[in-house]
Formats: C-alpha cells, structure tokens, sequence
C-alpha cells in the first residue's frame, strides 16, 4: 500500500503534571491504537480484516461481536477463537470487543466467558434509550441495576463492561447520569467508554467538566471528530476527518494527559468512505481510498500524542 505523507495541525504542547488519579485504570500501552471493526464489513473474511487491519498500521482490532457483525452472538463460541487465532498470526490483537450486551442474561455469559478464554479484557455494551414519556430518573435508576447486576457477571469472568455516551435521547448522552450509576455501583468492572465527540455535541463548550466528573470510570477512548451542518432545515452532526471538525483536541489530550489515562484507545471514522462508515458489505469507493483517509487520520493522532507526550 503506498503512504501518503501530509501535514497535519500542531498541537503545542502544554506542562502539566501528569498523576493517576485513580488505581482502577485499567493498565494499557496507551500508544496502541486499535480499530473499530465496523468499517470492514466488507471484508470476506477474518484473514483479510487482519491484513488490512495491518496494512493500515493499526496495532489491532476493536471486534463486532453482535447482531450483524464480524462475529454473530450465537455463533461466538465456535467464530470468535478463529478470529483472535488468525490476528495473532499477524501479529495483532483483539482485547477490545463491541457488543449490544445490556444485561446479564444467557447470550451475555456466553459472550464473557468465551472472551474470557481468549484473553479479552474489555467489551462496549449496547445503549439504554430514555422513554421520554416516563420519568427519566426512575429510567436511570432502572439501567443501574442492570448495569449492576451486569458488574458482577464481569467480574466472573475478569472482563470490564464500558458504557459509551452517545449522542440523543440515551441514559449516558450527557455523562451525569451514567456517572451517577456508576459512582453508585462502585466496581472496577464496569465503566465509561469515553467519546470526545458525542460529549462535544451534547455538551458544547461544557465538555470538560463532564470529563472531569467521568474521568475516575473512563476504560477505554474513542476517537473522532464531526462538525454541525444544516440540511433540508435542520441541523445535525456530520462526520469528518481528525481535525476538521468541532472537537478541541488541544484541549481534550491536556485533559488526557493530566488523568494519565492508561486505557485501550479505538479509532472510529464516520465520515462518507463508500459506506464503510455504516458497515457496508460492499464498497461504493476503491478500497485503496478508504485506507489512505484512514491511515491520514491515524497518523495524524500520533502525532498529536507525540507533541502531547502521551
């Protein structure tokens, strides 16, 4: 695959002290970067996720193990060993998975312990969406004891459940509440997935006080960035390239770098790439196209993590 060399924006760096403000992060090479596999489901099969996954410069893969992913829930006993076999032959890893576990129940089991045998630590859980017809602290309450009952399944099988805020009407979209819920539960196996651009677009210029308050249960990171654009009269988010976009990475990786976060890092693009961004079986661009806006935008993010010191 050839590279493409490109001039990304500096981030100048700033002196903060750097400290671990909580023992329960989990421990991470925070320069790996690991990548959501949403966007090759195009690929045919586990071999060529590998070596385009490779290919990129990724260090690994952030694994669909749901409902129309690379690995099918009910297949996840006899399919998700085969794939960790085949990226470890490339020399990859999969210690992250993306589920649509909301509770404790048989299909969740089936999904930890398999991962447990396998050597994956971490998982993102699906989304509780809010009735807003029906009181929303009783609602949230309600999550919490599943997200309760679901810490103790994890803690079984030594994996960590991460909740992402995300954007609409979703317990966890403006951080309070699903800090409120955690803060309440207390355990070390269940936590935030933390995503700078839903907390951006929820939150505006207030973004960082909700960091601050997630920061103690923040498992793992999500990057990418959007803009707001108006269409057909209303406005809404648009994906877009790192550095495009809305999103204050300056700021963002100073936070970062005072929490000293030490948590799996997984790269997302939800920017036009041939349907890729939606988990299209089938590309409407040429496959070198999407990999070179990926492989940009991965670069890019070292570097700021270079001049950030991270």
């Amino acid at each position: 695959m050839n590279r493409r060399q490109f001039i990304g924006t500096t981030l100048a760096g700033s002196t903060l002290v750097q400290h671990s403000l909580h023992a329960n992060l989990l421990p991470a090479d925070p320069q790996k970067i690991f990548m959501f596999s949403k966007m090759f489901q195009w690929t045919e099969d586990y071999n060529q996720l590998a070596e385009t996954i490779a290919g990129i410069g990724f260090d690994g893969l952030d694994l669909t193990v749901r409902p129309g992913g690379h690995v099918l829930p009910e297949r996840v006993e006899e399919d998700l060993p085969k794939a960790v076999a085949i990226f470890k032959k490339h020399k990859l890893e999969i210690p992250l998975m993306v589920t649509g576990i909301l509770e404790a129940d048989n299909q969740a089991e089936r999904i930890l312990k398999t991962a447990q045998s396998l050597g994956i630590k971490h998982y993102r859980m699906g989304w509780y969406p809010y009735n807003l017809k029906q009181d929303i602290a009783t609602q949230s309450a309600d999550f919490g004891k599943k997200m309760k009952d679901l810490a103790s399944l994890n803690a079984k099988y030594g994996l960590t459940g991460q909740y992402q805020n995300h954007t609409g009407n979703y317990f966890g979209a403006t951080i309070w509440d699903l800090q409120q819920q955690l803060q309440a539960i207390k355990s070390p196996s269940l936590g935030c997935q933390y995503d700078i651009n839903h907390a951006t677009a929820e939150a505006g210029g207030a973004w960082e006080v909700g960091l601050h308050l997630i920061a103690p249960h923040i498992k793992s990171i999500a990057i990418k960035d959007f803009y707001w654009a108006k269409k057909n009269g209303k406005w809404g988010k648009e994906g877009c390239p790192l550095g495009e976009g809305t999103v204050n990475w300056k700021k963002y990786l100073e936070v970062w770098k005072q929490y000293n976060f030490q948590v799996p890092i997984t790269m997302h693009y939800e920017y036009p790439l041939g349907g890729a961004e939606n988990g299209a079986k089938k590309l409407t661009i040429p496959p070198q196209e999407l990999l070179t806006a990926m492989k940009k935008d991965l670069v890019l993010f070292k570097q700021w993590m270079t001049e950030a010191k991270l």
